[in-house]
């Protein structure tokens, strides 16, 4: 939804305790676990950068993104702050643009986890088969979401070069009138958001605290 003023901890309450029980607002749940799968008719992104090598930039990135700290942008946020990532788990996603405030509602989808033997994660496909370990999830749209659609955050470490990655793959499309109407300017703040979050992630893992 978009409202004029910064949105109080009440009404992200309120909002979340009105969205957490509703389904997805699309109907191919999950389909960011291939590429390849991104159901039609809606727009595909997928952006990545190289964060650096070897198992403590693995590590510092897992830790990052368990955080939030890819949607951690200034302008963009997680609401609440120190939700637990775990499949199920509902968010709000506070953003600032074109002059309003937007609460976006999102449940996570899954969560990728090989960083443990046996942790029996939901895998990711890929059309290559490489020794590749990965953390991350997937969140969803919920009914009361700017846009419909899908976005998953992957941290994948490749041995056989050391580097470390972070990967982003979303698809969507408006489901807001004004989003409809305003359809160029909403697609210049998803690649500013994509790009901003990958800066971000660069920064957490090459400049820890």
């Amino acid at each position: 939804m978009f409202i004029l003023r910064e949105p109080s901890d009440a009404d992200i309450a309120r909002f979340l305790l009105d969205q957490s029980n509703l389904p997805f607002s699309y109907a191919d749940v999950g389909a960011t676990r291939a590429p390849s799968a991104a159901p039609h008719g809606f727009t595909v992104d997928h952006n990545r950068i190289e964060l650096g090598r070897g198992a403590e930039i693995f590590q510092r990135a897992s830790e990052e993104l368990k955080r939030w700290r890819q949607v951690d942008l200034g302008w963009v946020s997680i609401a609440p702050r120190g939700v637990k990532l775990e499949k199920g788990a509902t968010v709000a996603v506070k953003a600032w643009g074109c002059g309003m405030w937007s609460l976006n509602a999102c449940r996570v989808v899954y969560v990728v986890d090989e960083t443990q033997p046996g942790a029996g994660a939901t895998p990711v496909k890929r059309d290559e088969a490489e020794p590749i370990t990965r953390f991350g999830f997937a969140y969803g749209t919920l009914p009361d979401h700017i846009e419909r659609g899908e976005e998953r955050f992957l941290i994948e470490w490749d041995p056989k070069g050391d580097s470390v990655w972070y990967d982003i793959l979303a698809f969507s499309q408006p489901r807001h009138p004004l989003v409809k109407l305003g359809s160029p300017v909403a697609r210049v703040m998803q690649k500013r958001f994509a790009r901003d979050s990958l800066a971000a992630m660069k920064s957490a893992v090459t400049h820890p605290p």
